[in-house]
């Protein structure tokens, strides 16, 4: 049976069929030689030619008499493959692969495939070029994701920040989770990247990710990226995802409680398994990234209502920080706005210490973000290279005025009665001195610190002829 077998497939090899395999080797861009056990030439291919310049009349005759020196004989005798072989005739350089060829557990024969230098050349050359392009694109990304704050920019004194400060330093190091918890301009992101700089993961991307900003439709294959088709208008190829991006670095997910509640049970899977599938596909990729998470809102409670994920919360707070309001701080505001200052684009400015007082009293509903606007703001105000109470946004004071005159209302009065009409009178006294022709409303406005403008529509207001 098995001879019979043996006979069915030889003589199942036509001429039909042989010329169809004569077909195949004639169109391949390498260049092909095949010997038969003997060590006869049976075939060559016309790119065999054109790259060794050996012409198909070798056909029907020995190799090694008319190719001294050729090794596929001996890749015949001791049935060892031959890779990457420099061989030069004349004015031809090529690199050759060869290999025996067995049929039925016999050597019947071994093919030799070759390729010009110039070609292999080029190929290593486009090789370079192209991981070149990866490396520079990586060195892109690094910078591009490359964190701008250190545990150095964080400014708080003992009893408060600082001892938030001494936990996250503590914990930069490891590769668990952290749940970072404050309102809305507390500073979470820069914390998140103090955590980044001082762990060994520094010199890898951090990757910022607002969940609240992003529909939850489209945070999906934001997070894990999407393959070629996954959906309508997708990016021909695919698309890398975010969490593919943060490989070996950190990946900050900013308001999680805004999170989906069927994307939490895709992200606890990520914190688990430390693989991600992407959009559309099936095959699973192993990623190395350490999440930090924040948010505004209060997790447990939305873990009471099933809102958020009981276990991812637990896989979160591994390591939670809370950073207090800055209402809550206010014996960082000085240094913090000394600090503002000294960061702007002409760090000469300096504050007078009624101002100062005003906005440690401030309750800053913007917290840290609210103060480094002001600045700002009072910097472009700004006459000379003082800031003054009149140099803050006026929104500003009318929000404080407004908290407190809803707490105090003297003698049927509110704060801002008293306070105009304090300002009236203090007007007039400084008028009173210098005197009300234009001359004396000129030093007038210069005592006051305000252009006369100013004074004419604060004269304007309290009627003050």
């Amino acid at each position: 049976m098995k001879e019979q077998s043996n006979n069915i497939n030889t003589a199942s090899i036509s001429e039909n069929s042989i010329g169809w395999w004569n077909a195949i080797i004639e169109s391949i861009n390498d260049g092909v030689l095949v010997i038969d056990h003997n060590g006869y030439v049976k075939m060559i291919n016309p790119e065999y030619t054109r790259i060794t310049g050996v012409t198909p009349d070798i056909i029907g005759k020995p190799l090694v008499k008319y190719r001294p020196g050729a090794q596929l004989t001996k890749t015949l005798k001791d049935c060892q493959c031959r890779v990457g072989v420099y061989r030069k005739t004349k004015d031809r350089e090529y690199v050759v692969d060869m290999a025996p060829i067995i049929l039925n557990e016999q050597v019947v024969g071994a093919v030799s495939v070759c390729k010009s230098l110039t070609e292999v050349h080029k190929l290593s050359l486009e090789l370079q070029k192209q991981n070149e392009k990866v490396r520079q694109l990586k060195k892109q990304m690094n910078a591009l994701y490359k964190v701008k704050y250190t545990f150095d920019d964080i400014i708080g004194k003992d009893g408060g920040l600082k001892d938030v400060v001494y936990v996250a330093k503590r914990v930069s190091d490891s590769n668990f989770p952290v749940l970072i918890i404050g309102e809305s301009g507390t500073g979470k992101e820069l914390f998140a990247q103090a955590i980044h700089h001082k762990s060994h993961r520094g010199n890898k991307p951090f990757i910022p990710v607002n969940c609240a900003s992003i529909p939850s439709s489209l945070l999906e294959s934001e997070l894990f990226g999407y393959g070629d088709g996954a959906f309508t208008n997708a990016k021909k190829g695919g698309k890398i995802g975010l969490f593919e991006m943060a490989d070996q670095g950190t990946l900050f997910l900013d308001e999680i409680g805004d999170m989906s509640y069927d994307l939490q049970a895709k992200l606890l899977r990520v914190l688990q398994e430390s693989k991600i599938r992407r959009v559309g596909e099936t095959e699973e990729r192993n990623i190395d990234v350490r999440i930090i998470a924040a948010t505004h809102r209060d997790l447990q409670q939305l873990v009471n209502k099933n809102h958020f994920r009981g276990d991812l919360f637990y896989r979160l707070n591994v390591i939670s920080l809370k950073i207090a309001p800055l209402r809550e701080r206010r014996e960082d505001i000085s240094e913090l706005v000394h600090s503002l200052l000294r960061s702007s684009l002409t760090p000469s400015y300096t504050i007078d210490e009624q101002t100062l007082e005003f906005m440690r009293s401030y309750d800053w509903p913007g917290n840290v973000r609210e103060l480094r606007n002001v600045i700002d703001y009072a910097t472009c105000m700004a006459e000379g290279m003082e800031i003054k109470f009149h140099h803050l946004p006026d929104v500003m004071m009318k929000l404080e005025l407004n908290r407190l005159d809803s707490t105090l209302k003297p003698n049927g009065h509110t704060l801002k009665d008293i306070t105009e009409e304090a300002e009236s009178k203090f007007i007039q006294e400084i008028l009173g001195k210098f005197g009300n022709d234009m001359e004396g409303r000129k030093k007038t406005a210069n005592s006051l610190g305000v252009s006369l403008a100013t004074l004419y529509n604060k004269m304007k207001k309290y009627r003050i002829i």
